[in-house]
């Protein structure tokens, strides 16, 4: 791994000079690469339209080589991505001016090669992959990178200007988004449908006039999951919502569900969408849940005592609202499952799946501005009747 990352790190000196000369956007050449299995290894070689700085590394939860460059455009990877090995191959714009390229693995692997090939028509990024012991992969994936690949800290990240006066401080949070466009059906992905429902929802709220609210994407980009949940922090938020519309490669689904956290899902569903949801999290980001010292964990813990409660009469409150406007749920309205953006232990947060995009009814809701209306006027109902009991109980505690 220190040989990778050497090597990555020399070709990024040699072309940081430059990097400000590559306005260009630089672009895969599919009939010249290919993605293929070399017996039980993968062999990868990408030809690109001009050489850019780039990064190669391993991660886990699930395998997955991770490939970072200087703007390129991915168009056309998927269908060279042939070999047995690659579950997925996802590309997209991961943060400004760069792109990444990530293949799920089918295993744990290990990176035996790794060059850039400057040519006069472009350039050929090398990679080459062997199987690797558990521990081999364990090892390689837990290497820190190095600080001048880091991303900003997520304490870094600037909630955006709060609008409105209301005391209720609501963020939403449209879920996937940039690289990761969440569910796919009928020419519409779950990121851009939830996009458009979330601002459709924080116009209504700011309409009320009792609400703030924040957005934790207002456009089509990558946000990783923890700098969601600071963005709710930063903005002091009273309660969080993550909004979804999945899809399910099996069985059927309908109707709105309501996700409060649980470190067990209800069902193998609720299992399936918490991994979905949470996959591409170290795309970008870490997993802060396991960076808690016991003293932290403890604090965490007794934080969570007191917001519990308080989630279970917001989701509750959303359920009663959504119901009484004669909206269709799901047979079992409220779950649980163990999503990160749940996580925050001092916000309630609740995450929301509108319905479901694998559903064709469901579909059609979604995409009808008339449905979207009234599932937004009755998620505002929830959210006035949830504050009011929860100030009440809250001011009696406090006597």
């Amino acid at each position: 791994m220190r040989v990778i990352l050497a090597i990555g790190m020399a070709i990024w000196a040699a072309f940081a000079a430059g990097a400000q000369d590559l306005s260009a956007l630089a672009r895969l050449l599919p009939e010249q690469s290919v993605i293929e299995a070399d017996g039980a290894d993968l062999s990868i070689e990408l030809a690109i339209s001009q050489p850019v700085p780039w990064r190669v590394r391993l991660l886990d939860g699930p395998p997955r080589l991770v490939l970072d460059v200087r703007e390129v455009d991915w168009a056309g990877v998927a269908g060279i991505a042939r070999a047995v090995q690659v579950r997925d191959a996802r590309a997209g714009m991961f943060r400004p001016g760069w792109s990444r390229l990530v293949l799920e693995l089918d295993g744990p692997y290990q990176i035996a090669l790794s060059e850039m090939q400057t040519l006069e028509s472009g350039a050929v990024i090398r990679l080459g992959l062997t199987p690797a012991t558990a521990e081999e992969f364990a090892y390689a994936t837990a290497k820190p990178e190095p600080a001048e690949w880091a991303l900003p800290a997520t304490a870094d990240v600037q909630a955006p200007m709060l609008q409105g006066n209301g005391p209720i401080v609501v963020v939403l949070d449209p879920g996937h988004g940039g690289i990761d466009p969440g569910a796919e059906s009928g020419g519409y992905t779950e990121a851009k449908l939830m996009l458009t429902f979330a601002r459709e929802l924080k116009e209504a709220l700011l309409r009320d006039g009792r609400f703030a609210v924040v957005m934790t994407r207002d456009d089509d980009v990558f946000v990783p999951l923890e700098a969601r949940i600071s963005i709710a922090r930063a903005a002091k938020a009273s309660v969080f919502i993550s909004l979804h519309a999945d899809a399910l490669a099996e069985g059927e689904a309908q109707g709105a569900t309501i996700y409060t956290l649980s470190e067990e899902a209800t069902d193998e569903a609720g299992q399936a969408l918490a991994e979905r949801h949470d996959r591409d999290d170290l795309l970008a980001g870490l997993d802060l849940t396991a960076q808690d010292d016991l003293v932290v964990t403890v604090l965490m813990d007794m934080a969570r005592t007191e917001t519990a409660p308080r989630t279970d009469r917001l989701a509750g409150a959303l359920e009663t609202s959504i119901k009484a406007a004669k909206l269709k749920m799901h047979r079992q309205p409220r779950q649980v499952a163990g999503f990160s953006v749940l996580k925050s232990p001092d916000i309630p947060s609740v995450l929301l799946e509108v319905g479901f995009m694998s559903s064709t009814r469901d579909l059609q809701r979604l995409t009808d501005p008339e449905w979207r209306a009234k599932m937004v006027a009755a998620l505002v109902v929830g959210l006035a009747a949830w504050e009011t009991e929860d100030s009440a109980k809250r001011a009696l505690v406090k006597e």
